[in-house]
């Protein structure tokens, strides 16, 4: 296999994060701290916030190393059990930072109980699991790296003391959230239900997000690069497949690719376009059988990506389930305006078809803890999209503007492997200059989407909070930091789709 190249970030996400770093933005009081620098340095450091507001800085989250970017070489016979033990990782984070958040008073009054009550039963839970990950791949005659066993300590991080969604229709409460330097928050109970607080992070369950993640996206100065230049190779064409935007509302908190076999893997909620019988317990064999939401019936491929919500005070109907209320994931559900899915091709060469099952994730729902080596998030407003991309921002867009993710996914593939061990080892991205895959890498039709979505405009108010918060589904911990914005696609066609597409593509060609 080529090198991994999984670290490379396209030219869109590269800009963006650059641009991110130097803006400070004036208005209502609000300037933010250097998100880039801080996704570096020690996680005990404070990561953003609304320098406004001196309060004393106080643990906000649990920061634990991604154990699945460094399993590298899982035997096949070990996956489906080393999937299970990552998830049970996942679930002792959750377990522990919601133990974080409801143990306010005890922390203000013991500097010590973090680290005694939670940080330290935590890394003895984690030793143990990543043993049984250790047993799962030796059994089938792996090899393990004994280093991961490093990878059990976590810490807590510190983050903005501000506070979001006030306000909006008259059922959010603010008194429970806004702790500053040991105020007690309050608690939410029967599966965090929406309208109140929980520590001080913000947002209608307490934990995000916060108003140093909004910015005002016509104070952003332009830093969107040019594409790389064509050469006479380039594929130039383009293919859409039209998939609606999931007004069936097909929801599930599971992640096939991630956690097979393991119901709320995600601990967040997915919508689903495409292939219609995808949760943690599919296989290749059901996603033939699943059906699809695509005019074009031979493409049974899957496409999901995690909810936004409108922080409202709304309860949604999962306020008290999995992936929803119980993993502090409140508000109303929105549903995309417009859902635009294309292949296009390689500034560089022709492209191959994609295989049959190709799994490829991109983003990273774990950049706020994790760094931003994997961040691959694009935020923007209609009418701005060729001038300016946010990766840490939420963007407050203007009247008559409306809010869009774009994905761009890896277009480079390592030629053998329909996934990979951390599902990240057997694609890449091009080169950024030039457009050109990597050594022993072989071009395919890049996949990008484009979401638009109709959200009421965020106002940050002088008090610190933000009426009309909007944020993206993530796990607990990550506190719904845009940069953990990321997409998800499992390649299924009939009919020899996958060719047709990418004959199209290299004709040069715009198909549908």
């Amino acid at each position: 296999m080529g090198r991994n190249t999984r670290k490379r970030r396209t030219p869109l996400a590269t800009k963006a994060l650059a641009a991110s770093a130097a803006l400070a933005l004036g208005g209502g009081g609000l300037i933010w701290a250097n998100f880039y620098a801080s996704a570096h340095e020690s996680h005990h450091q404070t990561w953003g916030g609304n320098q406004t507001k001196a309060a004393t800085a106080q643990v906000a989250t649990i920061s634990c190393p991604d154990v699945q970017q460094k399993l590298t070489n899982v035997p096949n016979a070990a996956r489906r059990g080393v999937a299970m033990e990552l998830s049970n990782l996942d679930r002792q984070i959750t377990e522990a930072y919601n133990r974080l958040a409801s143990t306010r008073a005890a922390q203000a009054k013991d500097p010590s109980f973090v680290q005694n009550a939670i940080v330290g039963p935590l890394k003895e839970k984690r030793a143990a699991t990543i043993d049984r990950i250790r047993i799962d791949i030796q059994r089938v005659g792996g090899s393990f790296d004994d280093a991961i066993k490093q990878l059990a300590a976590c810490t807590a991080q510190t983050a903005d003391q501000t506070t979001a969604g006030g306000n909006s229709g008259g059922q959010q409460q603010n008194s429970g959230g806004q702790q500053q330097g040991g105020q007690q928050g309050g608690q939410q109970q029967g599966g965090q239900q929406g309208g109140q607080q929980q520590g001080n992070n913000g947002g209608q369950a307490g934990d995000g997000p916060s108003a140093a993640d909004f910015v005002d996206i016509t104070k952003v100065a332009p830093n969107v690069l040019a594409k790389p230049n064509k050469t006479p190779d380039a594929s130039t064409g383009s293919f859409t497949t039209r998939c609606g935007v999931n007004a069936n509302q097909n929801h599930n908190s599971d992640n096939v690719i991630v956690a097979p076999g393991v119901t709320n893997g995600a601990h967040h909620v997915h919508d689903y376009v495409g292939n219609q019988k995808v949760n943690a317990f599919s296989s290749n064999q059901t996603f033939l059988q699943g059906g699809t939401s695509c005019q074009n019936r031979n493409d049974l491929s899957a496409y999901y990506w995690p909810v936004i919500r409108e922080q409202d005070g709304t309860q949604e109907k999962d306020a008290g389930a999995d992936g929803g209320g119980k993993d502090l994931n409140v508000g109303k559900i929105l549903v995309a305006q417009q859902a635009q899915i294309k292949y296009v091709g390689s500034p560089a060469s022709k492209v191959v078809a994609m295989p049959q099952f190709l799994r490829i994730i991109t983003g990273d729902a774990k950049a706020f803890t994790n760094g931003t080596a994997n961040a691959n998030a694009h935020w923007s407003c209609t009418g701005f999209e060729n001038r300016v991309q946010l990766t840490d921002k939420y963007p407050i867009c203007p009247s008559g503007s409306r809010v869009v993710r774009t994905f761009a996914f890896q277009s480079c593939w390592d030629g053998q492997n329909i996934d990979s061990a951390n599902h990240r080892t057997h694609v890449a991205f091009a080169d950024p200059a030039s457009g050109v895959c990597p050594n022993g890498f072989k071009a395919i039709p890049q996949l990008t989407m484009r979401l638009v979505y109709n959200v009421p405009q965020p106002v940050i108010q002088s008090d610190g909070t933000v009426k009309n918060a909007y944020a993206v589904d993530g796990f607990p911990e990550q506190l719904h930091k845009p940069i953990t914005d990321h997409d998800d696609f499992i390649s299924v066609t009939t009919g020899g789709l996958a060719n047709k597409i990418a004959d199209c593509i290299n004709r040069g060609q715009n198909c549908a």
